[in-house]
């Protein structure tokens, strides 16, 4: 840092489990990706290439090994995923993990019907190659799914052998974990947190506000995911109460 000050939270360091961000880059170019390693690689965790936007990504390898290079691990949305699998193409799917040399996947059911025993199948094979992912939630936001079918779906694919689970919100904040006003679903993410650790479970939360109130309510070290690349530093003002936000927060916790 530039310059010290006292009674910080203290944030977890890379390598980390909790305190996890997830950066979305939804087709930046080589340049971008080169001025954003330099800027960024302390604070993001890992890069998802956003939905199937790397089918269209120019330079994809390079832009993957330029990641890598600064330690910073890629893998594919899940819509991807649903793509290849939909068009009975899985093992197609499993070859371009093997091409690209990724060792990260996401499996997700949010914009096809899955039948749940599938998908931690899928989740089952694909975790013997790779850290598998998985997403839980509907990308319809007139599907509502209660909370308790979170928590039996979340478990089920731990137990398959998910690393984390992703609760749903996409790039926009406005379905799955959330009202389409941007609102947090406050009853679901509760409820759910009373099943499932805290440390296994990425909250997409990709607006400010829903990232302010994820840091409130479960601390500097809480993992969110679909965070714009340039809005990485603005969040970890908000984990370390160094924004207008969360400033009163956690000077309670240290000063007071």
């Amino acid at each position: 840092m530039n310059y010290v000050l006292k009674n910080l939270p203290v944030r977890t360091e890379k390598p980390r489990t909790t305190g996890f961000t997830m950066v979305m880059d939804k087709g930046m170019g080589i340049r971008e990706v080169e001025n954003f390693v330099e800027a960024n690689s302390d604070f993001v965790d890992i890069v998802k290439l956003g939905w199937a936007t790397s089918y269209l990504t120019k330079n994809l390898a390079q832009k993957i090994q330029i990641y890598k290079d600064a330690g910073i691990p890629v893998y594919l949305g899940g819509t991807l995923f649903e793509a290849f699998v939909i068009r009975g193409q899985f093992e197609d799917y499993r070859r371009v993990l093997e091409k690209f040399d990724l060792s990260f996947a996401e499996v997700s059911d949010g914009s096809i019907s899955l039948n749940h025993g599938k998908k931690c199948e899928y989740i089952q094979i694909l975790s013997k190659d790779v850290t598998v992912l998985s997403e839980v939630g509907s990308k319809d936001a007139a599907k509502i799914i209660p909370p308790y079918k979170w928590i039996e779906q979340m478990q089920s694919e731990l137990d398959a052998g998910s690393w984390k689970v992703i609760g749903e919100a996409r790039e926009g904040g406005n379905v799955g974990l959330f009202r389409d006003s941007g609102e947090v679903r406050q009853g679901l993410v509760e409820e759910i947190l009373t099943k499932i650790p805290e440390d296994r479970i990425i909250w997409e939360a990709p607006q400010k506000e829903q990232q302010v109130w994820f840091v409130k309510l479960l601390g500097a070290n809480v993992n969110l995911g679909n965070i714009a690349p340039n809005e990485l530093i603005p969040l970890e003002t908000i984990r370390l109460g160094l924004r207008g936000d969360t400033f009163d927060h956690f000077l309670g916790a240290h000063l007071m």
